[in-house]
């Protein structure tokens, strides 16, 4: 797909596009004006990209509403995609007679005043273009026949980009050059082999023999989750530093292995047939979170270290389906089950929803499960992957000493692989908390550093979706750039849905700029994801600032006591929690709240509040600090 240039107007009378659309990340459309057009509705949005990607071609009416309607019978498709037709004019506003062309039987746009901007789209020096956005990665979800269509549209535009990029990497002679070329490839095909050898090579060249090294675990790491090896050619790259070979097995083989295996019914009814394919769908999900490495139980042999099986039963239109973890290597104890109830009406939804619950929970599962097994091994074996592990959990419970020593393992881990991404991320992510909890003798330095470690992380891997949610929320709350970071987690939540804290972090970044709303939508669905989650006192404190700053103040005071009972040493809850209570004249609970809260930041003021605060509106900023005053803290 390409772009229409809106300077070259030698085939079109209009010079200025009337309307400008951006499909790549989430889709935006402006108007000539630099106005937002963009329809409120997703599925409206959806029909506009469909027009836009079929322009000026015609598109049939019964095409559009079985993309955007496909469960719904024809005469309600008709009308659901009649209603989408008046939302699209109305959005376009005076442009809509110019552009849009809605028959009796078909819908078009006109080319004529129309710019589809490839947006994010960088050119490489041999003209090769590069899609660091997925295409309308705010669309999924819609329908299953949009997302089969999305699907298609997705794997043409990468094979393009891939084709562009891999020409560009062929031409290049130099290694900077080279390099330079290989990295643009694997931001559209992280799993590019060719690329990787491109990569190491380059960086053998240059005498880099630990970026080398690096690299080249980075690629053993990348291809054991997609459930393959390095090649023998890539790994002749390495032979000749054996300790490189080495190191690259060792993390290979240190991704925790989890198996899959298929649901089986509690009786001899075969009711598996039900969720037929629920292991495959959970296996899908699970492997979003890159560093676990997750396989379905099949006929060849497949060493695991985690098992994760289900059961199903069944009572009229209801059914329940249990899922368990087991670890292998202590002789299969349960660490984590879950129970699923629900009525069947939609057997592909329910699997999905099944499946994006059990990985949202099984992942910090394995997170504690590998860091704990790690506090009793011989540091001297560790690999950067494993000090990051063992940081893990002390950051999850965020207990002064063990903060401390976590972040002395994350320091040794980015010592040891200057290009571990993962373990930058969490770096950054450790010096939010020392700053948020002020412990940071230099809150200062301590901020830059994060700001510093969180670039490096995005800049090492910009696929790696828990460490763009990681960075942006230190864009968000340290560096108070919350749009920035609102994009970051729109990125990180294209490449993992799955992921609890991203869904957090987004809905704290759109409580910073005033959408409350959304904040609360994105938080709750973090919780209903993850109900059982180690950071669940961080989502009650997170959901509990946008029901504050909607004046809701009895909600905000629910959520406050509970996040404060599940960790009482996390300082940012007392915050919202005693501004709450400052506007509810609970005096008598605002001093001993102001008391833990002087404990934890002796300094802490209303001053000192506004400063640190990410909130962006002024209406927001002065709620907050009117409820401060009024629960007794002091000014300066």
């Amino acid at each position: 797909m390409g772009s229409t240039d809106p300077n070259d107007a030698h085939d079109s009378a209009v010079a200025e596009p009337l309307l400008r659309l951006g499909l790549f990340g989430p889709m935006q459309a402006v108007d000539a004006s630099g106005q937002s057009v963009l329809p409120r509705s997703r599925k409206t949005r959806a029909l506009l990209a469909l027009l836009a990607l079929a322009a000026p071609r015609p598109v049939p009416r019964a095409r559009l509403a079985g993309l955007l309607w496909s469960r719904r019978g024809h005469d309600q498709a008709r009308g659901s995609l009649r209603q989408s037709v008046h939302e699209l004019q109305r959005a376009l506003g005076p442009t809509a007679g110019a552009l849009l062309q809605a028959a009796r039987t078909h819908l078009a746009l006109s080319d004529r005043g129309l710019w589809v901007d490839d947006g994010g789209t960088a050119t490489g020096s041999a003209g090769a273009q590069v899609f660091p956005f997925t295409l309308l990665d705010d669309l999924d979800g819609l329908d299953p026949a949009f997302d089969h269509w999305l699907a298609e549209q997705r794997q043409r535009v990468a094979k393009v980009a891939v084709s562009s990029a891999e020409a560009a990497l062929a031409t290049e002679n130099g290694a900077e050059a080279r390099l330079e070329a290989a990295e643009r490839l694997l931001a559209i095909d992280w799993t590019h082999e060719g690329a990787w050898r491109a990569v190491i090579s380059a960086r053998l060249e240059q005498g880099d023999r630990a970026a080398a090294r690096s690299a080249f675990e980075r690629c053993a790491t990348v291809l054991s989750a997609a459930g393959r090896a390095p090649s023998p050619e890539t790994e002749a790259l390495v032979r000749a530093a054996r300790p490189v070979a080495r190191v690259a097995a060792a993390v290979v083989t240190q991704a925790p292995r989890l198996r899959v295996t298929p649901l089986r019914a509690l009786d001899s009814s075969r009711m598996e047939a039900l969720l037929p394919g629920l292991a495959e769908e959970i296996t899908a999900a699970v492997s979003r979170f890159r560093w676990i490495s997750c396989f379905v139980d099949g006929p060849h042999e497949h060493v695991a270290d985690y098992l994760l099986d289900s059961t199903l039963q069944r009572s009229g239109r209801r059914i329940r389906v249990i899922v368990r973890l087991l670890d292998l290597r202590t002789g299969s104890d349960v660490i984590w089950a879950h129970r699923f109830d629900r009525e069947v009406d939609d057997v592909l939804a329910l699997q999905e929803e099944i499946a994006a619950e059990v990985a949202a929970q099984v992942d910090p599962e394995l997170l504690l499960r590998e860091g704990d097994r790690r506090i009793s091994a011989d540091p001297r074996n560790f690999t950067a992957f494993d000090f990051t592990l063992r940081a893990i959990p002390a950051i999850y419970r965020i207990e002064p000493r063990g903060f401390h020593a976590a972040g002395e393992l994350l320091a040794a881990a980015t010592a040891m692989e200057p290009g571990n991404a993962a373990a930058h991320a969490w770096w950054a992510y450790w010096h939010l908390f020392l700053v948020g909890q002020a412990w940071a003798d230099d809150p200062d330095g301590a901020t830059r550093r994060a700001g510093e470690l969180a670039e490096r992380a995005v800049t090492l891997d910009p696929c790696d979706a828990r460490a763009l949610a990681l960075v942006g929320h230190v864009r968000g709350f340290l560096y108070k750039r919350a749009e920035e970071a609102c994009a970051l987690h729109e990125r990180s939540l294209a490449l993992n849905p799955n992921l609890p804290l991203a869904w957090c972090f987004s809905g704290l970044a759109n409580c910073y700029v005033g959408r409350h709303e959304l904040a609360i939508d994105q938080i709750e669905r973090a919780q209903r994801l993850s109900p059982r989650d180690p950071h669940a006192f961080f989502f009650y404190m997170a959901l509990m600032m946008p029901y504050f700053l909607q004046r809701r103040f009895d909600k905000a005071l629910v959520l406050g006591r509970r996040a404060a009972e599940l960790n009482p040493g996390f300082s940012s809850t007392y915050k919202g929690y005693l501004a709450t209570l400052g506007h509810l004249g609970h005096d008598q609970e605002a001093r001993w709240v102001s008391a833990r809260l002087l404990n934890l930041e002796p300094k802490f003021t209303i001053r000192g509040a506004l400063e640190r605060s990410p909130m962006i509106r002024h209406i927001d900023r002065c709620l907050y600090a009117e409820g401060l005053r009024r629960a007794g803290l002091p000014e300066d």
